[in-house]
């Protein structure tokens, strides 16, 4: 008797790495360390990181890219090998194939539209519904994201399980000595409140602290009035993962300014590396930070910025929140997350 294998829908290998691809690359990893041979992550042919999907074991299959191989491949392919249960770990998956379980990590295309394009609001506000409604069960990576989602498309509670972010082993600290600057990421989208950021740091008016954009470029953001009058504000665009954990090992400081997050990885990342987080009060980023951030009102930039003054001038603060970040980053593990999604699993069979 042949085993019953089960599939990731691996469609986010062939996508730039965000919360969401992070989310569905770790938790793959560790059910394919659990599973083994029981379980096949399948992809379209336009993979962009050839040596993970290799590590994962990843099979090719149809011809198509994108959407449409997700709508047409992917479920002709599933329906040829007997409809095993699928897993889809980044909002989308076939709308028409039965057996599956999906993720919806937060309704950001609804609560922030200005943020996404035409297009991108037009398929997702027309993929979402019917995803909640025709998959088994329902994946989403805070409480907060799970209340938004059921009060907003009507949904039980009971069909929707929290499933948290974690860390990457890799990124931890280092114990390095603090150089004199602020890391954030960031990108063009108005939710994450690039903007008032860097209006916040034009105003803490300290000459001998930079601030470092990870994520980006200063063309990508040249529509923001503030690009090129603060000499201190230095932007790296894309770097490495690796240059992304030294610098943070090296920052004072840690900010993040968002409006709404269904998670928010980076300062749980930043945690990890003995990083002291400013952090915005709002969204998901309370449940997820606790007692081991200073919050600000990310629409209050006068508050930032006096939150980041008093954070840089306070030696004694930066050193307990080192220790309560460090403290927190334990509280969340890719492993734990799997095997949560193992125990949902049942519900799906």
């Amino acid at each position: 008797m042949s085993k019953k294998i089960i599939y990731i829908n691996a469609r986010f290998l062939t996508q730039p790495i965000t919360g969401v691809q992070r989310f569905a690359i770790e938790i793959s990893k560790q059910l394919k360390e659990i599973l083994g041979d029981e379980l096949q992550l399948v992809s379209p042919k336009n993979i962009l990181d050839i040596n993970l999907a290799t590590e994962l074991g990843v099979k090719i299959i149809g011809r198509k890219k994108g959407h449409v191989w997700e709508q047409i491949d992917l479920p002709n392919y599933l329906n040829k090998n007997n409809s095993p249960l699928l897993l889809n770990f980044c909002n989308t998956a076939p709308l028409f194939y039965k057996n599956k379980i999906s993720t919806v990590h937060d309704i950001a295309f609804i609560k922030y539209p200005e943020s996404y394009s035409f297009l991108f609001k037009l398929i997702y506000k027309n993929i979402i519904p019917r995803l909640l409604s025709v998959s088994k069960h329902v994946l989403t990576v805070s409480e907060f994201s799970k209340k938004e989602i059921c009060d907003y498309y009507n949904i039980e509670s009971n069909k929707i399980s929290v499933v948290y972010n974690a860390v990457s082993k890799k990124i931890k600290n280092k114990e390095e000595k603090r150089e004199k600057f602020i890391l954030a990421l960031s990108s063009l989208n108005l939710q994450k409140n690039f903007h008032g950021m860097l209006k916040a740091f034009e105003m803490v008016g300290c000459i001998e602290t930079k601030l470092l954009i990870v994520g980006g470029n200063s063309k990508s953001f040249s529509n923001v009035n503030l690009i090129g009058r603060n000499k201190n504000v230095k932007f790296l665009g894309r770097i490495t993962d690796d240059e992304l954990v030294d610098l943070y090992n090296k920052a004072k400081l840690f900010v993040f300014p968002s409006f709404y997050e269904g998670f928010g990885i980076p300062p749980l990342e930043a945690q990890s590396c003995g990083c002291p987080c400013l952090v915005s009060n709002q969204a998901s980023l309370p449940e997820v930070y606790g007692e081991s951030v200073v919050y600000f009102n990310p629409y209050d930039i006068s508050e930032m910025s006096s939150k980041i003054r008093l954070a840089l001038n306070d030696e004694k603060l930066l050193e307990e929140l080192k220790f309560k970040g460090l403290k927190n980053s334990k509280k969340y593990d890719w492993e734990v997350s799997a095997q949560k999604i193992l125990k949902i699993l049942e519900i799906g069979k």
